[in-house]
């Protein structure tokens, strides 16, 4: 097979206890790898521990793949996976990650002395420090709305959390960074 089947197909595969299980396995690191790395890479800002994550990812989802139950969809559980791989990192390691700054994520609009001054590196700068200040769940729920564009609902999938706690949890992130920047800007 040179193309890669519809979900359906792989999780058929991914369930058995033959050389199709391991073949399903490898669809499913080819479909996901990039998307999973680019994310986790974002959160710990390091090649080799975004690397190291992405394998102990990979191993529970081989190890743990007759758990998977359909509920939700592949990637989802997977994500899911590699969320609390990262916590369980970040926690263990007690260190706090820093995003790329390379590419501007937004525009300027503070009226204010800095306004029309900052260039849009400074700003991303900016906006990136105050993230890094937020406790680890409002971090990566902030990310996930703000960066991904996900519904709160995808959110939830992802990380085991509710709704409503999502939510709040977006709205005190969203403040801290305001208060964050406003006391950098009028400093």
């Amino acid at each position: 097979m040179s193309q890669i089947p519809d979900e359906n197909i792989i999780i058929s595969y991914f369930h058995r206890d033959d050389a199709l299980a391991y073949t399903a396995f490898t669809w499913i690191v080819d479909l996901h790898s990039k998307r999973l790395y680019t994310t986790i890479r974002r959160w710990v800002n390091n090649h080799e521990i975004t690397n190291d994550i992405i394998q102990e990812v990979f191993i529970k989802v081989w190890n743990n793949r007759k758990q998977f139950q359909g509920n939700s969809a592949l990637f989802s559980w997977i994500y899911r996976i590699a969320y609390n791989e990262t916590i369980h990192f970040l926690k263990k390691e007690n260190k706090h990650r820093t995003l790329n700054i390379d590419e501007p994520a937004v525009s300027f609009s503070h009226q204010s002395e800095h306004y029309g001054k900052l260039t849009s590196e400074e700003i991303s700068k900016l906006l990136f420090e105050a993230i890094n200040t937020l406790p680890e769940k409002q971090r990566m729920v902030f990310e996930y709305k703000y960066f991904q564009d996900l519904k709160y609902e995808e959110i939830a999938k992802l990380t085991g959390g509710s709704v409503g706690g999502l939510k709040a949890n977006y709205f005190h992130a969203v403040g801290k960074i305001e208060e964050f920047l406003k006391g950098k800007l009028n400093h």
